[in-house]
């Protein structure tokens, strides 16, 4: 049997009243577990509610999550939780998912790298308890890195603020409006 992995063509799977998921491609009901493992296997997928026909899948991912969140060290602190919470709503919240999705895969692409150059350096030899001693020894090396491109983000976004600041007011000024603290010295 062709699987949709193979076919390249998105698994299905689907979610019923009962909680219970469905994987239409293998004819079983499956866990988060299994469908975690979809995702570390980047196998293609979508959850729709089998009563609706509506796509719940990212509902499913942010389970996941929570479930990873409770065990074991947790991701995320409480501190970047509450900012991701009042990015909600905020005029910036396009911005911002637009912003964490980029930075987390410009963050897949240096792991893969990093990965790549270590296979070509050491073969086999460097398998995956390896690679988590490597990783480990090299952790507070890899912080500092991303602190600092965390600190040329930010910067570069803050230039970005000033130039879209001095355009609007050049776009704008040709206007008659009279600025609020100029109203106050007359």
């Amino acid at each position: 049997m062709i699987n949709s992995s193979e076919t390249g063509q998105t698994r299905i799977i689907k979610k019923y009243p009962n909680r219970r998921l469905y994987d239409t491609e293998s004819s079983t009901y499956i866990t988060l577990a299994d469908v975690r493992k979809l995702v570390l296997d980047n196998v293609k997928f979508q959850v729709l509610d089998a009563k609706t026909g509506e796509d719940i899948t990212r509902s499913i991912l942010l389970q996941i999550i929570l479930e990873l969140e409770g065990g074991g060290v947790p991701m995320f602190s409480s501190t970047m939780l509450e900012h991701i919470i009042r990015f909600y709503g905020n005029a910036m919240q396009g911005v911002m998912g637009t912003y964490l999705e980029k930075n987390m895969q410009a963050f897949v692409d240096i792991q893969e790298r990093l990965a790549d150059q270590s296979k070509s350096m050491y073969g086999a030899r460097f398998n995956p308890d390896a690679w988590a001693q490597f990783m480990s020894i090299q952790a507070p090396v890899l912080n500092n890195a991303m602190s600092n491109y965390v600190e040329q983000s930010k910067n570069l976004f803050v230039q970005m603020q000033e130039q879209m600041q001095n355009q609007t007011q050049n776009m704008f000024g040709v206007f008659p409006f009279v600025a609020p603290q100029d109203k106050e010295k007359k």
